[in-house]
């Protein structure tokens, strides 16, 4: 960074700084399969020791945290600590002020001004080993987020999109600025972590986000006790881990 904030504000668990950081940034509105990709990325990540980083922005961001799991997060807020930002996220930021971490630069009360947002997603880089940009529009404030680890020369990793899709990462790997995740598992081995490999053949399924409707044909008897527990929700028509 070309200036550390003097001061960052904080709720929740420093431990979480210790651990190896990963950031994963990207669009608020993502393809489904983006969506799927993104939050088997960050479980896979996380469950095999990494912390995941990212904004608390909707689409890509909150994702990644959920992915990931809350406990296993840190999100760097474009805010004061006292303004949940954005509010259609609020329930998942307060849980990471107690099960995660939340920073920000900001003092309480300072509110989401555009120009703070630049420097949040500078913060989000800095504090990863790598920026993982699962999907960007040219013209998106990821852009921010791509130019500072070009800068501060952290490795860019994207997921393979189809032409005129996610234009951004398709241009980074068409320059040779960002290398393509073509296998998750394979991906997170070569960062140096251990891949997790779920015995709950269950959990190991909903980890691809399946429609509810054909999980129902499989599962049947598991759906109602795995989302009583706590281990799945129903969201869009899908089964998601947590």
């Amino acid at each position: 960074m070309k200036v550390y904030p003097e001061t960052l504000f904080y709720l929740g668990r420093t431990e979480l700084l210790q651990k190896r950081k990963i950031s994963i940034v990207g669009t608020r509105h993502p393809f489904a399969y983006t969506k799927t990709m993104t939050h088997m990325l960050a479980s896979k990540l996380a469950n095999a020791g990494a912390c995941i980083v990212s904004g608390g922005a909707q689409g890509v961001d909150a994702t990644a945290h959920s992915g990931a799991g809350l406990d296993k997060t840190i999100m760097v807020a474009g805010t004061g600590l006292d303004i949940r930002y954005p509010s259609l996220n609020r329930k998942m930021i307060e849980s990471m002020e107690s099960q995660g971490l939340v920073l920000s630069q900001f003092e309480a009360g300072a509110p989401s001004l555009k120009w703070a947002f630049p420097q949040r997603n500078e913060l989000i880089v800095a504090l990863g080993e790598a920026l993982i940009v699962t999907q960007a529009d040219r013209k998106s404030g990821t852009m921010h987020s791509i130019q500072y680890a070009l800068k501060m020369k952290k490795p860019i990793f994207v997921f393979p999109h189809r032409l005129g899709e996610s234009e951004a990462t398709n241009d980074l790997l068409r320059q040779g600025l960002a290398t393509p995740i073509l296998d998750i598992d394979a991906f997170v081995e070569k960062l140096g972590f251990t891949t997790f490999t779920c015995k709950d053949s269950f959990l190991a399924y909903c980890e691809t986000q399946p429609l509810y409707h054909e999980a129902v044909e499989k599962f049947a008897d598991l759906i109602f006790e795995y989302e009583c527990l706590g281990k799945i929700k129903v969201e869009n028509g899908r089964i998601i881990r947590i």
